[in-house]
């Protein structure tokens, strides 16, 4: 059976991810910084009928974070697709003259350090296979730096250049590498950025293997 793992898994984007994946077959690995939400994560999807396997881990801390994965591809198989997307902390989220060394070091270790450490995890696993899909969620600073938000705007632009370089090295070998940009609000009324219509757009791009970037709201390349 096919594995999932969803890093940064929430009752938002996460779980609906979960149970547009679990429609198709596949068995859910769910990672979530907090043990009682991703408890009470499980349990709302457990009440659906949807079985999950959960793991406690901060991205931050890289030798958690592939202990987690570890321990999902042991009980669960090798993981085929790999979604990477925690919600960026407060601090990340400050004005550029606000925004210290110390903020910059720890928003690149959430998204550049974290998913290089997911990535390198699960990539052994995707080569076994002979497939896979790596997918990376970011909001529009990922694309178009914007100075109210300096510490995402500067770590997703190194997450979204790892994320371009693999995917131009990991397409010979059958895994996929792409990108949704999501530049509103999850769940904030427009039926664009409901967590089920963007669920739905993360299988799409997993099962229709295009461009490395998506972006909600644009034509399709």
């Amino acid at each position: 059976m096919s594995v999932i793992a969803i890093i940064g898994a929430g009752p938002g984007l996460g779980a609906a991810t979960a149970r547009r994946f679990a429609r198709e077959g596949f068995s859910l690995a769910l990672i979530s910084r907090t043990p009682e939400k991703l408890s009470s994560l499980r349990e709302e999807l457990a009440a659906e009928g949807i079985r999950t396997s959960g793991y406690a881990a901060d991205v931050q801390d890289t030798a958690a974070l592939c202990a987690a994965l570890q321990a999902a591809a042991s009980e669960l198989g090798p993981i085929e697709v790999l979604q990477y997307s925690p919600v960026p902390r407060k601090e990340f989220l400050r004005p550029v003259l606000e925004t210290s060394a110390d903020d910059l070091a720890a928003a690149a270790a959430f998204s550049v350090i974290g998913p290089v450490t997911a990535v390198q995890t699960v990539l052994p696993g995707m080569e076994e296979l002979g497939r896979g899909t790596i997918l990376l969620v970011n909001g529009s600073s990922a694309a178009r730096p914007n100075g109210n938000v300096a510490g995402t705007s500067i770590a997703f632009a190194g997450e979204s250049a790892y994320g371009t370089m693999l995917h131009d090295a990991l397409a010979p070998r059958n895994i996929h590498v792409a990108q949704l940009i999501i530049p509103g609000a999850i769940g904030g009324g427009d039926p664009l950025y409901a967590p089920e219509a963007l669920a739905d757009r993360l299988w799409a791009i997993h099962t229709d293997r295009g461009p490395f970037r998506t972006t909600v709201g644009e034509p399709s390349a």
